[in-house]
C-alpha cells in the first residue's frame, strides 16, 4: 500500500512539474522568460509552450495598441495665455526585452510615455500663441509632438502609433470673463445700435410729418381751387339761369327756402301776411310761363 502512495505521489509530483513547466500565448500576446530574474528569451508565436519549472517565469505583454489618457493639464502657451488639455495617445509594445529592462510594469510604463508626452507638448505648446490651436496648424503642431513622442519612447521598446488632443479648453475663470467682457461688448453694441434705431425713427418720423403736411397743404390747396372753380361755375349757372326766366328762378330759390326751413321740423313762425315769403301761400304760383 505504501509502494502505491509513493506512485500516486511521484505521478502527481510530475503532473505538477508538468503543468509549471507549460505556459500559453495568445495569439494577441507575447511572453517574456525570464530565468531567476534575468530575461531568457522572448516569444511571439501563439501556442503551448516549454519552460523550466520553479526556475523560470513568465511576463506576458499584449501586442496590440493600447490606450493612454493622461490627466488634463493647464499649459503657458507662446502668449501667456493658459489652457487645460487633454491629449490621448495610442501605442504597442514591440520589444519585450527592452520594454522588461527599461520599465519592468505596465503600470511604470504607462507613467513614463505620459511624462514624455506631457514634456513634449509643454515644450511645443509653450511656443505657440493661441490662434495656432484654432487654426490648420494645429496639425502641425500635434506631429511635433508626436514625433517627439516617438524618438523618446523608442528606448523604451515601445512604438507610439498616435498622439493627439483630445480637448483644450480655456481655465473656467478665464472663459467667465472672456464671456463676461463679450457679454459686455454685445450690450454696448445693442444699445448703439437702438440708439441709432431711435435716431433713424426720428428722422423717418419727422420726415413723414413734414410729408403729410405737405400733402395735406396741397390737397386743401386743390380742394379750395376747386370749390372756389366750382362756386364760380355755379354762380355762373345761376345768373345764367337767372338771366333766362327771373320769375322761374325766383319761385325755385322760393322752393328751395321753404324747403329748408319746414321740412325737417316743426317751426313756428310769425310773419307778416304780407310777407313776400308767404306770397306763394296765399294767392299760389303766379304763372312763370313766359
Amino acid at each position: 500500500m505504501s509502494r502505491m502512495k509513493m506512485v500516486l505521489s511521484a505521478i502527481a509530483v510530475l503532473a505538477a512539474l508538468a503543468l509549471l513547466s507549460c505556459y500559453t500565448v495568445e495569439q494577441t500576446e507575447q511572453a517574456l522568460v525570464v530565468r531567476l530574474g534575468a530575461p531568457v528569451k522572448v516569444v511571439q508565436e501563439a501556442g503551448l509552450h516549454l519552460k523550466l519549472p520553479l526556475v523560470d517565469s513568465v511576463q506576458f505583454y499584449d501586442k496590440r495598441l493600447l490606450p493612454l489618457e493622461p490627466p488634463l493639464e493647464q499649459i503657458i502657451l507662446g502668449d501667456q495665455k493658459r489652457l487645460e488639455v487633454q491629449m490621448y495617445a495610442r501605442y504597442r509594445i514591440v520589444d519585450a526585452l527592452l520594454y522588461y529592462q527599461s520599465v519592468r510594469t505596465v503600470e511604470q510604463a504607462r507613467s513614463q510615455l505620459t511624462q514624455i508626452v506631457s514634456s513634449a507638448l509643454r515644450r511645443e505648446l509653450g511656443q505657440v500663441k493661441l490662434l495656432a490651436l484654432l487654426s490648420e496648424e494645429r496639425r502641425a503642431i500635434t506631429d511635433v509632438v508626436l514625433n517627439e513622442t516617438i524618438e523618446r519612447a523608442r528606448p523604451l521598446g515601445i512604438e507610439v502609433a498616435d498622439v493627439r488632443i483630445r480637448r483644450a479648453d480655456l481655465p473656467p475663470e478665464t472663459s467667465q470673463a472672456i464671456y463676461d467682457r463679450m457679454k459686455s461688448e454685445r450690450q454696448r453694441e445693442a444699445k448703439g445700435l437702438r440708439a441709432q434705431g431711435f435716431e433713424w425713427a426720428e428722422q423717418i418720423q419727422s420726415r413723414a410729418d413734414r410729408d403729410r403736411t405737405v400733402i395735406l397743404s396741397e390737397a386743401q390747396r386743390q380742394s379750395l381751387t376747386t370749390r372756389g372753380q366750382g362756386d364760380a361755375e355755379a354762380s355762373r349757372i345761376y345768373a345764367e339761369a337767372f338771366g333766362r326766366d327771373p320769375k322761374f328762378f325766383e319761385f325755385y330759390r322760393a322752393m328751395q327756402t321753404y324747403k329748408q326751413a319746414l321740412a325737417d321740423a316743426n317751426p313756428t313762425l310769425v310773419l307778416s301776411p304780407n310777407s313776400e315769403l308767404l306770397k306763394y301761400f296765399g294767392n299760389g304760383p303766379r304763372d312763370v310761363r313766359p
